[in-house]
């Protein structure tokens, strides 16, 4: 039986015991009801108080059966308030530690410092992906609803150096910053750039003047939630066609097609191959719209006889199926 449940049973036998030696007294011996829960009371208590009045044979035998029940009663309460506090205690300590443990094993995952609002979509979009990630959250009790949905979280602050740690910051492949304060951002932007100078960071700025100092901080990447969502607002009026075929494109909940970068592995089959001896169109039903090459600006709308190199990221629309068979082929 589940602790809470058996100490509420418990609670509740005690009461009715409490209940019944206070009526068996008024009953027996015609006492007030206050007399009779206080030698109830004491009586179960046994804390050894004389009676309040002489008590009648009856009496005498119905303290004997209260003595007997009721000791076993709180015995049997205190014993399952015990196994309560203890068993959530120990399955407090025991989570913490697979968590940890979790934790530990995870690589080339994603710091995300910040629970709110944005904080949860990222989670949401990263866990559909899915992208292995971890959140840094000050709030107790929203690390306490994480762990309820199974998402890896870490209670803390994550301005404080060994958090960061715990969360794997050396093995990490990026960090998000998007707390509620600018000033925050930029002293985890700080504290993040110091700990993994290659760590790729993206940080959230409200306020225009805060975006140098991110970038100043350390931040790979300064993006304002209140300009995009502006952007897009305006966009929607402007250019809706444009809108809806993206939301079709980006949306995890959309099948029918996706826009998706995929990077070329060393050893891939595509790799020395231009986009047309590839046969990425031809024979995957891929649009290669984009390619980022190292050290070089972006090619839009790429040329078939565009030569595909390691570590290029292709810039890809599709559909899943034929995504995940580019993706396979990308990675040799």
């Amino acid at each position: 039986m589940d602790p809470v449940r058996k100490f509420r049973y418990s609670l509740l036998t005690l009461v009715l015991l409490i209940g019944g030696g206070t009526v068996g007294y008024m009953l027996i011996e015609d006492w007030t009801a206050f007399e009779a829960l206080y030698m109830t009371v004491i009586t179960l208590a046994t804390v050894g108080f004389r009676e309040i009045h002489s008590l009648s044979f009856e009496g005498r035998v119905f303290t004997i059966f209260l003595i007997i029940f009721g000791a076993g009663t709180i015995a049997y309460t205190i014993g399952t308030l015990v196994q309560f506090m203890l068993e959530g205690q120990l399955r407090s300590i025991l989570g913490r530690k697979k968590v940890e443990k979790k934790i530990g094993k995870t690589k080339a995952h994603y710091i995300i410092c910040g629970y709110g609002r944005i904080g949860r979509l990222i989670c949401r979009d990263f866990a559909a992906k899915p992208v292995p990630f971890v959140v840094v959250e000050q709030s107790e009790e929203l690390c306490i609803e994480m762990q309820k949905q199974g998402i890896l979280c870490i209670h803390g602050d994550a301005t404080q150096d060994h958090i960061l740690m715990q969360a794997g910051i050396d093995r990490a492949k990026g960090l998000v910053t998007v707390v509620t304060s600018d000033s925050a951002n930029v002293f985890i932007t700080l504290t993040a750039r110091g700990l993994s100078p290659a760590l790729y960071i993206l940080a959230r700025a409200s306020e225009k003047s805060s975006e140098l100092k991110l970038q100043r901080a350390g931040a790979t990447k300064v993006i304002s939630p209140y300009i995009i969502g502006a952007s897009r607002m305006a966009d929607a009026i402007l250019r809706p066609s444009v809108v809806d075929f993206i939301d079709i494109a980006t949306g995890s909940e959309h099948l029918e097609l996706q826009i998706e970068e995929i990077r070329i592995s060393s050893g891939s089959p595509l790799e020395g191959q231009t986009l047309i001896d590839a046969g990425v169109r031809k024979d995957l039903g891929v649009i290669i719209v984009g390619i980022n090459k190292s050290n070089q600006p972006p090619i839009f709308n790429p040329r078939p006889d565009t030569l595909i190199e390691a570590n290029d990221v292709l810039i890809t629309i599709g559909k899943p199926p034929a995504i995940k068979n580019l993706e396979k082929i990308a990675l040799g």
